[in-house]
């Protein structure tokens, strides 16, 4: 009897500890869960089902995300470049007005930096960084106007002012002046093919319905009168 009482009480605790174990190990992934990043959960979660498609389909469904992905890479690219774009003789204009005040090129550059808007703020930032790492302020224009192809110009009359001390501020009016021209010339540019895009929505949109409300019914009235 006592035997049996102890066999029994080994298997119940033997149980016992394999059920806490196994309760243990499912919370422990329930949280390895929640830690996850959405993004890296949603990702694994597609992957498991498109291996449970057959492989035609996932090769077309492989085709269709990249080219989205291509798409949706090269609009956001545009749309950066164009903000960018707008934002630059707002900065300009910060630092002649700097200058106008009798700021040195440096001083007109941190103030911009100050004031001017992301995009443009941020590589101006890094004019700024160079010099206080022991690199001229000529060479971190330079730096900058490689790296941001779109400063050039402005980086490009801070260093000539800068190297040889001309006036800056006719300089940089002729540089805002510019890119404003710039701007009118891509707006210009750009409501020149709304006509195209305008295509898509008519030929596969307005056309069929309009063949759907006038020539069909004619058909399905003569169809129905043979």
């Amino acid at each position: 009897m006592v035997i049996a009482l102890a066999l029994g009480g080994g298997w119940g605790l033997l149980v016992s500890r394999v059920i806490v174990a196994m309760r243990g190990r499912r919370a422990s992934d329930r949280r390895r869960r929640a830690l996850r990043a959405p993004h890296v959960v949603a990702r694994r979660r597609r992957a498991r089902l498109a291996a449970r498609l057959p492989r035609p389909v996932r090769v077309l469904a492989g085709a269709v995300v990249a080219a989205v992905g291509g798409l949706r890479r090269v609009r956001t690219r545009r749309a950066t470049d164009r903000r960018f774009a707008h934002q630059v003789p707002v900065a300009v204009d910060l630092v002649r007005v700097a200058v106008q005040a009798g700021a040195t090129p440096y001083l007109a550059v941190e103030l911009a930096a100050g004031f001017a808007p992301p995009a443009v703020a941020e590589p101006l930032g890094g004019v700024l960084h160079h010099p206080r790492l022991g690199v001229a302020f000529v060479d971190a224009l330079a730096t900058a106007a490689r790296n941001t192809p779109g400063l050039r110009p402005l980086t490009e009359a801070l260093a000539l002012a800068h190297r040889l001390g001309s006036p800056l501020g006719p300089a940089l009016e002729r540089v805002a002046r510019d890119a404003r021209r710039e701007l009118r010339r891509r707006a210009e540019a750009r409501a020149r093919t709304v006509p195209v895009r305008l295509l898509f929505p008519l030929v596969f949109l307005v056309l069929p319905a309009f063949g759907l409300l006038t020539v069909v019914p004619s058909l399905v009235a003569g169809w129905h009168g043979i």
